[in-house]
């Protein structure tokens, strides 16, 4: 009897340690498809061991009542295509799907490719500066689906390059004239730098709160000047809407520009130049680069990761824990141009309006609709999702994106660093085929972002290409928080919360910007805020932060437009309360009602100061990886 009963115990004991054990899959670069997925004998990608997942749900297997906790080891996973979460992929609250770096290894989940086969230059091609000649090297794009991949970012031992461009300092030409009726503006000679044909030449132009993408399409050079004209569709668009428009003869003298993706303009290290006709790259090396042995990178995926199901079938409980996503693409500009209304989202067509008023806006003098730039990591249909830990690093658009249909996630201690375009995006701004001044209000309510918490997260060289993107953009959001991040070295805004410039009830409510520290914000623009708004969201609430250190763009038309916290038009029913700030420097801006600002600036004290920003055990995010 004895006997028999310490078996049962044991018995009961083993039921109750398996009862209480997730799934565990293992993946590893060194792994291979056949085999089982375990700490010994992993797999090798990523699909194969969430197809595992899948199908011990599928099957409803045993050992998934706790969960499936899919172990990523260390090392760089290319990817073909997009890892992708199906509503199949959901957990629970009780058995989740976690994805988690192996202890103390760091995966990369990379949208890259390596750029190989690097030579020295011997025979200098037409309009390679003098500067350059012997100093160049050059290798033959990477082929991806047999053909040559085309990109518009390159990274060299994990740093990225800078496209050939000219001025290559903040010392930036003006233009000279704007003619909307030819659709054609005039800049100095002098700001060519020795390009003769436009080629594969595109002009960056800073237009008050964002900067224009424009592909050349003619030079015509006439003594001391030069006149522009630019390739369709971006030209139309350009020339045709309002806001934010070029400014000829400011404040500050008229609008900036640079020159890019040229070869002329390849004259000093760290710069380079694909020329596309010849199929190769051309790089000068920084000082201690060794091209024979250094890590090219060029993106070749805009996406590494997406979470995607619908309102009736969301993806539910799966969580990413201290993975490194990579090296992402965009190529839109290169193909139809990019320019932005605001934020990173880009005009699809915009115009001004003859006769001023809309159904929602008496006065609104202008109509547009936008697009939404793609994100290394998108989310929609999904809920109760995570991301904790993880890295955002060397993004072509934006670098993580909660499109809609989403609520109760959260972002935690992660690091968005180099990315071209926001850093975080969340919340519907305007579907493509809404005129984006109508306030968003679906009837249902499924599709509002909302629940979603954003927190101690570490954003830095966000925007780095699209100079109007911010560090964090929240659009139509409900019940969202934004707290205790710290966002720095951002072109234009660090948080923006809301769209729409409308005092309209919307689906806005109750948010919570609550203890960020934003510093060295407005790297490039102006009209921009540590903190802004747009349009009516009640309940919604701007505690406690701490804005500092504004940049100053020499280059700027009206460099007194900036400020530390910004309620721009429509914002209604926000309570602005205790955000240090060296000075009261604050707009409101065609405001509608209910807004409380209180106690707001340098009297306020220096404990919510110096308890803003990342909190203690979070800190040493802010250092480079």
């Amino acid at each position: 009897m004895r006997k028999s009963s310490t078996y049962a115990l044991l018995f009961a004991l083993n039921l109750l340690a398996a009862s209480t054990q997730a799934a565990d899959i293992w993946v590893a670069p060194n792994g291979s498809d056949r085999n089982p997925g375990t700490a010994d004998k992993p797999l090798a990608t990523l699909n194969m061991a969430l197809r595992q997942a899948r199908d011990l749900r599928r099957l409803h297997d045993a050992s998934v009542n706790n969960g499936v906790h899919i172990w990523v080891r260390g090392g760089e996973y290319r990817l073909t295509e997009p890892w992708f979460f199906r509503p199949e992929d959901s957990g629970t609250a009780e058995s989740p799907t976690i994805v988690e770096a192996a202890p103390g290894e760091q995966p990369v989940l990379s949208g890259g490719v390596s750029v190989k086969g690097w030579r020295k230059l011997t025979a200098a091609p037409a309009g390679l500066p003098r500067a350059a000649q012997g100093q160049v090297w050059v290798a033959d794009a990477p082929l991806v689906g047999g053909r040559q991949l085309d990109f518009r970012q390159l990274w060299v031992n994990g740093r990225k390059a800078v496209r050939a461009r000219t001025p290559n300092n903040d010392n930036l030409p003006r233009l000279l004239s704007w003619d909307t009726d030819k659709r054609e503006t005039t800049i100095p000679a002098a700001a060519l730098s020795g390009v003769k044909q436009p080629g594969q030449l595109e002009m960056v132009l800073h237009q008050m709160w964002a900067v224009n993408v424009l592909r050349v399409k003619t030079l015509t050079v006439q003594a001391d000047k030069v006149r522009v004209t630019f390739q369709e569709p971006e030209s139309r668009i350009q020339f045709e809407h309002p806001w934010p428009r070029p400014i000829i003869n400011g404040k500050n003298g008229s609008s900036a520009f640079y020159l890019t993706n040229a070869i002329e303009l390849l004259d000093q290290p760290g710069e380079w130049y694909y020329d596309a006709a010849r199929g190769q790259v051309l790089y000068w090396p920084r000082p201690g680069e060794n091209l024979s042995t250094a890590q090219v990178v060029a993106p070749a995926l805009e996406t590494v990761l997406r979470v995607e199901g619908t309102l009736d079938q969301p993806v539910s409980h799966v969580q990413f824990k201290g993975l490194t996503f990579a090296y992402t693409t965009w190529l839109r500009p290169s193909q139809q141009g990019h320019v932005p209304l605001q934020a990173g989202m880009y005009l699809l067509d915009g115009y001004s309006l003859a006769k001023p008023g809309t159904p929602d806006k008496a006065g609104l003098e202008n109509q547009a609709w936008i697009g939404r730039p793609p994100a290394g990591v998108e989310l929609q249909g999904a809920h109760h999702t995570r991301f904790e830990r993880c890295q955002f690093l060397h993004m072509g658009a934006t670098a993580l994106d909660y499109q809609s249909g989403t609520h109760d996630d959260a972002v935690v201690g992660c690091t968005f660093r180099d990315v071209a375009v926001n850093g975080i995006q969340i919340g519907k701004f305007s579907d493509e085929s809404v005129e984006t001044h109508l306030p968003y209000n679906p009837k249902d309510e499924r599709e509002i972002c909302s629940n979603e918490l954003l927190e101690n997260n570490f954003l830095t060289d966000c925007g780095n290409e699209d100079w109007g993107a911010v560090g964090i953009a929240a659009g139509f959001v409900r019940q969202t928080t934004i707290r205790h991040n710290e966002i720095s070295e951002v072109p234009y805004t660090g948080i923006s919360v809301g769209w729409g410039w409308t005092k309209t009830a919307n689906a806005m409510r109750d948010n919570r910007v609550t203890a960020n520290y934003i510093h060295h914000y407005a790297q490039h623009t102006y009209d921009v805020a540590g903190v802004y708004t747009l349009s009516a969201q009640p309940g919604t609430t701007i505690t406690e932060n701490r804005v500092e250190d504004i940049a100053h763009a020499p280059y700027v038309h009206d460099p007194d437009h900036w400020f530390y916290l910004y309620l721009d038009e429509g914002s209604s029913n926000i309570t602005v309360q205790d955000n240090w700030c060296p000075a009261e420097k604050f707009l409101a801006n065609a405001n509608g009602p209910g807004n409380v600002w209180k106690n707001n600036g340098p009297m306020v004290s220096d404990a919510i100061k110096q308890a803003a920003g990342l909190e203690p055990k979070y800190r040493e995010l802010r250092e480079k990886p």
